[in-house]
């Protein structure tokens, strides 16, 4: 009646994998925040619910081709596979690219602040990537290079594959504790009344996620490429220093923060996804801590709006 193997289990021969549920309890998950919030955010009732059923399956649809577009040698003499998701190929920010463009839909449908929708989905996409990133675990995929050293064989620091029956970095890991620390972070600054105007949290889940994923994506070994580029470290770079942009643009001025704000984001940019720097050598993460630094300041109201 029941079996369980390692990815999978199976019920009355029809077999289940852990992936599928972890996504599936993270949408949940997610949908049941939204709930929580969208009172505080003014949004109807429904709004949670209707934003978890418009956007997953587009943003299904965007994290494959996202995936497809990249790893399009793997596809082309084989066009049918890319329907095939069994075999895995979803990546995160073809359904975060996704899903905003159908909140952006929505919002123009039903007349609501598009900022407001997307503070109430981030949060809730955090969260959902925090519990979804376990069914690497159980996949045995997304993870880090080979681990060399016998100290630092062992779990969370590293994860053992089967495959080659060797100790990698557990980069899954990695960043599902850093999106539940994104999740807290958000909803306490929301209850502390931190976050000033529209769009604020979900800025910020831009920031934190965007710099934590430059970090942990180099360490990576089935990156996503464009040339020599790792894609998801430039897209995460490039978001983080549009937010920084975005920031010196709502304050009304540039002032000294302004000014220095994306420098160390614009930097990294450059010398991160080309390789010209190490993911997690000193110069990056220098440049990493600069960049939260500078746009937490930048953010902070003038004395004059205090």
């Amino acid at each position: 009646m029941f079996h369980f193997s390692r990815n999978s289990i199976d019920v009355f021969g029809l077999s289940i994998h852990y992936y599928g549920i972890l996504i599936a309890l993270g949408v949940l998950l997610g949908v049941l925040l939204a709930a929580r919030r969208q009172k505080r955010l003014n949004l109807p009732p429904e709004t949670g619910l209707d934003l978890a059923l418009i956007c997953l399956p587009v943003a299904v649809v965007c994290a494959r081709a996202y995936y497809v577009i990249f790893e399009w040698s793997a596809y082309k003499d084989d066009l049918l596979s890319i329907f095939n998701l069994r075999r895995g190929g979803l990546a995160i920010y073809g359904g975060v690219l996704g899903g905003a463009l159908a909140v952006f839909v929505y919002s123009r449908i039903k007349k609501r602040p598009f900022l407001s929708l997307a503070d109430l989905a981030a949060p809730s996409l955090a969260l959902g990537q925090a519990v979804g990133r376990w069914g690497n675990f159980f996949n045995q995929e997304a993870y880090g290079a080979a681990v060399t050293q016998p100290s630092r064989m062992h779990f969370p620091l590293a994860v053992f594959i089967d495959a080659d029956q060797t100790w990698h970095y557990a980069t899954f890991f990695y960043e599902s504790a850093w999106c539940f620390l994104i999740v807290a972070l958000l909803l306490l600054f929301e209850r502390r009344r931190f976050f000033r105007k529209r769009g604020d949290v979900f800025f910020w889940y831009l920031i934190l996620y965007g710099l934590e994923r430059a970090a942990v994506e180099g360490l990576r070994t089935d990156s996503l490429y464009w040339g020599p580029v790792r894609v998801s470290q430039a897209l995460s770079l490039l978001a983080v220093l549009a937010v920084c942009a975005v920031f010196a643009r709502r304050r009304g001025r540039f002032g000294k923060w302004g000014l220095l704000c994306p420098l160390p984001a614009l930097a990294a940019l450059i010398l991160v996804p080309t390789r010209l720097t190490g993911c997690l050598s000193p110069l990056a993460l220098a440049l990493y801590a600069l960049t939260l630094l500078f746009a937490f300041l930048q953010y902070l109201p003038a004395s004059s709006e205090q």
